[in-house]
């Protein structure tokens, strides 16, 4: 089932809860009602949003994730569900007992994959998009050649080539960078948020990663684990850019909060991300065990990718099953 993903934004909107529901309620008493068991995301952007307890313990209770953005807009906070997967004693032992050269083979898969989707990006007949994907093809166990530096350089100095993009300076990626870098950081973390969700209800250890290992970060697995997806979040900023849509706005919020609802291709299967992000959890419990030697990453399907660069057919719904509330 696609879990949906509502946003606050507009107006202030109490959270409650009733007969099993999400009741948001906003001024001049106009309510909606939201089951707690179709909920993916909750994101709360407008500071006068308010909350009941009962609300807040369903939401965890129906394995649902609440994201709070600060000041700049961008999510800042994240309350997650602890789990009660009944195997997850047995889960985190695997994965605190993962070796060493396991970590630096399931590592190699997700820069190979970050670095593909990457180049895949680019024009087909652009030399950068080669030689990324030469180097995707040479990663080492553990990337000790760090190619996924390489391919970023490479990457982020043709990403916008071929576009509207004008300024007098050549677009630089960074986290407190000018436009459109805001509306990447906001991708990224709805992506994040996302990818923890998945990671707790696998019953793994969000802080523990594969690679990243900072100990103030408190969700370094999906860092790891969101690493190859972060190139579809760039697709959707480059044709917003393409628009000439540079800022973070209600409007240009939407199609990287639909992303979780886009078609990919995991292990054969094709279905949502947000679902897709769960198969790759597990996928990892599979590796830990010993079970598998593959990641079951997501990758675009061809149909998936149609619809980014044109848009929803006429006829097909757009909402994706994420709403701008408020």
């Amino acid at each position: 089932m696609i879990r949906h993903t509502i946003e606050i934004s507009q107006q202030p909107v109490h959270l409650a809860a009733k007969r099993k529901q999400l009741l948001l309620k906003r001024r001049g008493d106009t309510t909606r009602f939201f089951p707690f068991e179709d909920l993916g995301l909750v994101i709360v952007d407008h500071p006068a949003t308010t909350y009941s307890h009962v609300a807040l313990r369903s939401l965890v209770d129906a394995n649902a994730a609440l994201v709070v953005c600060g000041q700049n807009h961008l999510p800042a906070g994240l309350l997650l569900p602890l789990g009660e997967h009944t195997e997850i004693v047995w889960r985190v032992q695997d994965q605190l007992a993962a070796s060493k050269p396991l970590k630096k083979r399931l590592w190699k898969q997700l820069v190979q994959a970050k670095i593909r989707a990457q180049a895949d990006n680019l024009p087909d007949d652009c030399a950068a998009r080669r030689k990324m994907l030469e180097l995707a093809r040479t990663v080492k166990s553990g990337d000790t050649s760090n190619h996924e530096a390489q391919a970023a350089r490479i990457y982020w100095s043709e990403w916008l080539e071929d576009t509207a993009y004008e300024t007098t300076d050549p677009f630089r990626r960074s986290r407190t960078g000018p436009a459109p870098n805001s509306l990447l950081n906001y991708g990224y973390a709805i992506l994040r948020a996302a990818t923890a969700r998945a990671v707790v209800s696998a019953g793994l250890l969000p802080m523990l990663g594969i690679h990243h290992s900072n100990r103030s970060n408190s969700f370094c697995l999906a860092d790891d684990l969101m690493e190859p997806l972060r190139p579809l979040v760039d697709r959707v900023v480059r044709q917003l850019v393409n628009q000439d849509e540079l800022e973070l706005t209600p409007e240009t919020k939407r199609p990287l909060l639909e992303l979780l609802t886009c078609e990919v291709e995991t292990g054969g299967r094709y279905g949502p991300l947000m679902v897709a992000l769960h198969s790759l959890a597990v996928s990892l419990v599979r590796c830990f065990r010993g079970e598998s030697t593959q990641l079951e990453i997501p990758v675009p399907s061809a149909a998936a990718a149609e619809t980014q660069e044109t848009g929803p057919h006429e006829g097909q719904a757009d909402d994706g099953g994420t709403e701008s509330w408020s």
